[in-house]
This record gives C-alpha cells, sequence and structure tokens, in this order.
C-alpha cells in the first residue's frame, strides 16, 4: 500500500554563513602547533564542491573552549528553532493549518533530550498537543529517507504525517583532537533542518515503500566515538570504495523488493556525503553523472548537513517540477547502513 502524497516541503538553516577558506584558516590556526601533517590534511578543504555553509554560532566561537553539556544546550536551542521553522514551511507550503498535524516524527542525531526534541518542537509550533510523537536517533546521514520512509508508512487517508530531520553538526567540533578524521568532518558538516508533510490533499509523489540494509562488521565506518569532552566523529575506511564493492548488489535487492527493475527508475535523490560519495554512487546505481545535479548544487551551498540533506535536494528537485515515474531516494549512514526509498508519482 503506497501513503497520503507529499502535500508540502520546508527547510531552514542558520543565519551565519561560513565560507570555505575561512573555515580552513579557523581550524589551521586552532591546529598549527598540535600537527607535524595538518598542510596535508587541510587539503580536504581545497575543493570546489563545498562553496559555503551554515553554522548555528558564529566562526568565532568554534575557536573557544566549551563542555560538553554546553555543546548539548546549544544543540536543544538550534534544533528547536530550526525543526519548528522547516516545520512550519512545511506547513504553509502544504496549506495546512498547523492544528490539522496528526503525527511527527523528528530525526536528529547530533545531541540529545529528555523530553525529546518532537515535544519541543510542537510546543514551539503551537502543534496539537495529541500528536502522535515518534523520535528517531542514532541514523546520521541516513536518517532522511529511513524517516520518509517512516512517515509513509505512518500515512493513512485520514491522516496529516510530518517528518522532521534536524541536525546541528558544528557545535560537536572537537577543538582537542588533530586526526583527520575530526578534519574530514569540519570541512564537510553543516547544520539545517528539513521538514516533509504527507497529507491526502498533496499532489506530489507518493511513497512507496523503504528498503534497509546493515552491512556487518562494519561499526568502524560512520559514527560518534563518545568522550568526556563530547561526540567525535568516526571515519575509519574508504566509503566510495566501499559503495563501489556493495552499492549495486544492495540497490538491485532493493528494486526486487518494489517488484521492479533499476531501469523502471525514472530519477535518483542522493544524499550529498560529498563529491566522491556521489560519484561512486552514480556508478553504482548505473545513472547519468547529471542525474545528481541538485544533490551538487545543495553540497555547494550548504554543506552536508547530515539526516536533512537528502530532502534539501529532493525540495530543489520538486521546485524544479514534478518528478514523474518512479523516484528513488538513497542515503547512507552509521551501522554501516543504506536507507532507499521508492516514490512514486500518480
Amino acid at each position: 500500500m503506497t501513503s497520503s502524497p507529499v502535500a508540502g516541503i520546508g527547510t531552514a538553516v542558520p543565519s551565519h554563513v561560513a565560507r570555505q577558506r575561512d573555515v580552513r584558516q579557523i581550524v589551521a590556526r586552532l591546529f598549527e602547533d598540535r600537527s607535524h601533517d595538518l598542510e596535508r590534511i587541510l587539503a580536504v578543504f581545497d575543493h570546489d564542491h563545498i562553496h559555503q555553509r551554515h553554522f548555528a554560532m558564529p566562526l568565532d566561537w568554534y575557536g573557544t573552549s566549551v563542555s560538553w553539556s554546553e555543546q548539548n544546550a546549544l544543540w536543544e536551542r538550534h534544533a528547536t528553532e530550526l525543526g519548528t521553522q522547516a516545520l512550519q514551511r512545511a506547513m504553509v507550503d502544504a496549506d495546512l493549518p498547523m492544528d490539522a498535524l496528526d503525527c511527527i516524527i523528528v530525526v536528529s542525531t547530533t545531541g540529545f533530550a529528555t523530553p525529546s526534541l518532537d515535544a519541543r518542537i510542537i510546543a514551539m509550533s503551537n502543534a496539537p498537543h495529541t500528536v502522535q510523537r515518534i523520535p528517531v536517533v542514532g541514523l546520521g546521514c541516513a536518517g532522511g529517507v529511513s524517516g520518509l520512509a517512516l512517515a509513509g508508512a505512518m500515512s493513512s487517508p485520514n491522516r496529516c504525517v510530518a517528518v522532521v530531520a534536524v541536525e546541528v553538526c558544528s557545535v560537536t567540533f572537537q577543538r582537542n583532537d588533530v586526526s583527520k578524521s575530526n578534519i574530514v568532518g569540519t570541512s564537510l558538516f553543516a547544520d539545517g533542518a528539513a521538514a516533509v508533510v504527507l497529507h491526502p490533499s498533496g499532489r506530489g509523489p507518493r511513497v512507496h515503500s523503504g528498503v534497509s540494509r546493515m552491512f556487518p562488521n562494519t561499526f568502524d565506518i560512520m559514527g560518534w566515538d563518545v568522550h568526556n569532552d563530547g561526540l567525535q566523529v568516526r571515519f575509519r575506511r574508504d566509503i566510495p570504495a566501499f559503495i563501489r564493492m556493495h552499492g549495486h548488489e544492495t540497490y538491485q535487492q532493493a528494486c526486487e523488493k518494489w517488484g521492479i527493475t533499476p531501469q523502471d527508475v525514472n530519477q535518483i535523490v542522493v544524499h550529498p556525503g560529498g563529491a566522491k560519495v556521489l560519484d561512486a554512487l552514480t556508478d553504482a546505481y548505473g545513472r547519468r553523472p547529471d542525474e545528481t545535479i541538485h544533490a551538487r548544487e545543495v553540497l555547494k551551498s550548504h554543506g552536508n548537513m547530515s539526516s536533512p540533506t537528502v530532502l534539501f535536494v529532493l525540495e530543489r528537485a520538486l521546485r524544479h517540477g514534478p518528478l514523474p515515474g518512479k523516484t528513488v531516494l538513497s542515503a547512507l549512514g552509521p551501522g554501516f547502513s543504506s536507507e532507499l526509498c521508492l516514490l512514486e508519482q500518480p
């Protein structure tokens, strides 16, 4: 059974805009006396794939010393604000009042709160207090696709369901970690939120279903390592090489589960984890490079915002016109895992 159609999409980013060269300068200044190999590692900034990103805090803040509790408090505040903005914009885009909302799924991995983030977004957005709440944590970059698939499963002809994916990656920055993983993460990640509303009145594509796959013995590829001073990013394998090894089979298996062939897919919407990741996914899925133009434009202007990024790409694709036929959304995340979701325009 397919879900209600997409009725609205909204996005939000913080007000602080950072150019890539400015971030490089901050990192170089912070680590110049602590790494003998810094110039070589800083080469990760020297490309044309990301021009700017949006951060919750001004650049000077990233040179100050803060505790994990302070980092998490900033995540809680900014994630609530950004998530609320994205949800409100999605409901306006859907031409629906906030009191029409029946269920909200909130996806985030860059902080922790109890009451959970969904409760805070409901309170700030004046959504009904009877809304069904589903918080989703730990999926990282894969969360946007997984959250949308879950929204599709939760929808029905009489319900309005929203998924909100929000991350404040920048406040997790580790000022005392001179590892390559930390600097690579600093060159990629940014902050933002995206919301998608499913409702019977929508004219967009319907969510068919999601397909998840975890790869055994791959916890080392991507995730967080928890330390006393916060969350330390983990990258310990060549992700593009892994995609080229396993991506085609994973995509083929998903299509078989949906009862289609890869040739039946009209277009793909891919999470831009990085330029090399986009190239590897294009090869693995047997698609043309120009099909990732929207993903590359989002990467260029926003960087990798983790879970909401693929929904930014979906918004951009829909703003350029309807997505006819079948569309596959794709993202990778900790686990190591693949999340794929099939959308169909009636």
